[in-house]
Formats: structure tokens, C-alpha cells, sequence
């Protein structure tokens, strides 16, 4: 499978998320396109968080220094993003491709994160709770259906909110993965509890 991590929003837990789905598939990371923070990347935070020995972790294919929109930080380091230079690594695994930010970042002046997702690809919406979160969320998966993609299904990250949940699953038929609680820290330990918990539900998809 090649598994498309997106968000509703920045900061929602798409990198948790990652690393929970790639212990529990035992598969291979890529994160396309990093924005800043180049020290310390998603990358570095999965694979910090991995126990098993079979994930491997592609190099991006761009890094970029500012953190800031992909369009912005390419702009900063005098670089435009192409997507014919955006070539997924070739693995004979399971591979878990995370986006960044939500579908509509712009990667140039006409692209967006939208258009790195593949027909093969399988996309899983990471959303969390906060006030207008139902309204991304609806606005995600409409635009993935727009697109026509597969939408293999959401997972849902911090506090539970049963009843924006309940509007978000009944209206759009997507299935529910799992739930990442808020926890204190995410450690080896922790990732592979909720590893454990994920694998039925992702090895059916």
C-alpha cells in the first residue's frame, strides 16, 4: 500500500499519526517537501519514534530552510518546486508518504499539495477539534472526492468530541481508522501501543 498522510490544518498531528501507521505496517517514510526546521524533521521525529527494523526513510526531495508555506520557503531559497523532480522512492514495502499542512498549501504559483497525491495512493485524513474543525474536515474529504481519490479513511487526534465525530462519519461515509489520544509524550513505547491498536484497521484497507 502507499499511504497519503494529509491534514485538516498545520499542527493536527499528521507526524504522530505517521509514525503510529508506519510502526504498525512496519513500512517505509517520506515526507516530499520539508519546510524548516531541517535539525529536528518529520523525518528525524518518525524515525525517532520507530521500534521495528524494517522501515526505511526516503530523503526528501526538497529541504527547504524556512519554516513557512513550501511556495514561500522555496521562494526564500531561490529554488522553484517542480513536481516532476517530486519522484517516489522505489520500495518493495508498504509506504507512508506525509503531506504538509493541509490539501491546499501552494507548493509554486498554480500547485498544490492536492497534486502530489497519486492515483495509487490511499489518503488518510488526520483531523483534531477545534472550533470550525467539522467545517475543514467536510472541505477535506470534499475535495478528495472532487479529485476522485481514494479515501482509505480518517483518523482522529487529541480530546474526543463524540458529537462532532459522529457528524463528521455519518455525513461522509469515511471510515474511522483510530483515535490518538492527548498524551503526555509520544515515545517508542507509546507509538507502538497505538501500533498495536491501528494494524487490524490499516492492514484492511
Amino acid at each position: 500500500m502507499k499511504l497519503f498522510i494529509t491534514g485538516i490544518s498545520t499542527d493536527v498531528g499528521k507526524t504522530i499519526a505517521s509514525a503510529i501507521i508506519v510502526e504498525a505496517l512496519e513500512a517505509d517514510y517520506w515526507k516530499p517537501i520539508q519546510a524548516g526546521d531541517l535539525e529536528n524533521s518529520d523525518t528525524a521525529k518518525v524515525q525517532l519514534r520507530i521500534s521495528n527494523n524494517k522501515s526505511q526513510f526516503h530523503k526528501n526531495a526538497y529541504a527547504l530552510n524556512t519554516p513557512a508555506s513550501p511556495h514561500l520557503a522555496a521562494e526564500i531559497d531561490r529554488v522553484t518546486i517542480d513536481l516532476k523532480e517530486i519522484i517516489e522512492p522505489i520500495s518493495d514495502n508498504h509506504l507512508v508518504i506525509e503531506g504538509a499542512g493541509g490539501l491546499f498549501v501552494p507548493l509554486n504559483n498554480k500547485e498544490f499539495v492536492l497534486d502530489l497525491i497519486q492515483p495509487d495512493y490511499k489518503v488518510i485524513v488526520v483531523s483534531r477539534h477545534y472550533l470550525g474543525s467539522i467545517n475543514h474536515t467536510l472541505l477535506t474529504i470534499e475535495a478528495l472526492k472532487n479529485r476522485k481519490l481514494n479515501i482509505a479513511g480518517i483518523i482522529f487526534s487529541g480530546s474526543e468530541n463524540k458529537s462532532s465525530e459522529t457528524i463528521i462519519l455519518n455525513s461522509t461515509g469515511i471510515k474511522c481508522i483510530g483515535r490518538i489520544d492527548e498524551e503526555p509524550y509520544f515515545d517508542q513505547n507509546v507509538i507502538k501501543e497505538y501500533a498495536d491498536l491501528f494494524r487490524e484497521n490499516l492492514l484492511g484497507l
